[in-house]
């Protein structure tokens, strides 16, 4: 029988391989987030991994909007991957409440919407794993990176208060950091050329799945991602 994975602010890059390297290993998937573009690509990865491929449109910065989406499929989630984001890099200055405000949104209290549909199924039958995407920024915050920083910071924070909340119930909460630049077409452009080693999305993607697969009796609450080249 195949188990079930939920990403949310399912894209092209880390989300689709994440849904491929899943799907390998037995899981049929359900996608969120507002934009269809990653349809296909993600479909196709999903299928010929021999899953199955759900598309669910919705906003995750809006709570009520997100525990509709889910409800019809929250109490069959076995993992729940909140990869969801919005990078900004501004100076404070140029920052708006809004902006600031959608930053937190997208990447913490859609992750808080996002889990509270699926945690009490988790709880009741002791069992399951919810993983949050973090950053550097989650660790400290850098020049330009305030709205981004204060966003991950709560994202690491909500992390570690469920892990201690849901690990007595048979729960598995994980935070990860990625500390480093993702290989992938749009860390070109935002970026431009790698001058170092940058990070494979595919290892990570493999890093996920052990996590979802560790025993109980001995569970990783946070775990640290980066190139070989980065400093830190």
């Amino acid at each position: 029988m195949r188990r079930t994975l939920l990403i949310t602010g399912i894209a092209e890059g880390l989300g689709a391989e994440i849904a491929g390297t899943f799907a390998q290993a037995g899981y049929d998937v359900f996608g969120l987030s507002r934009s269809v573009r990653a349809f296909k690509a993600v479909s196709a990865l999903v299928q010929e991994g021999g899953g199955r491929y759900t598309h669910l449109a919705c906003d995750l910065a809006q709570p009520a909007d997100v525990s509709l989406a889910l409800r019809p499929v929250a109490k069959g989630i076995d993992v729940l991957i909140h990869n969801a984001q919005l990078l900004m890099i501004k100076p404070f200055a140029d920052i708006s409440a809004e902006d600031f405000e959608q930053v937190w949104r997208i990447a913490c209290l859609g992750a808080m919407a996002s889990a509270q549909a699926v945690l009490p199924h988790m709880a009741a039958r002791r069992q399951g794993t919810v993983i949050f995407s973090g950053a550097t920024a989650g660790l400290r915050g850098g020049a330009n990176f305030s709205a981004f920083a204060s966003a991950k910071f709560a994202l690491r924070g909500l992390a570690q208060a469920l892990a201690r909340e849901f690990g007595p119930k048979g729960v598995h909460i994980a935070h990860v950091v990625i500390d480093g630049l993702i290989e992938a077409p749009q860390t070109d452009l935002r970026f431009g050329p790698a001058a170092a080693g940058r990070m494979d999305s595919r290892s990570i993607a493999q890093a996920y799945l052990g996590l979802a697969a560790q025993h109980p009796s001995a569970w990783t609450q946070e775990m640290d991602l980066r190139p070989f080249a980065e400093k830190f």
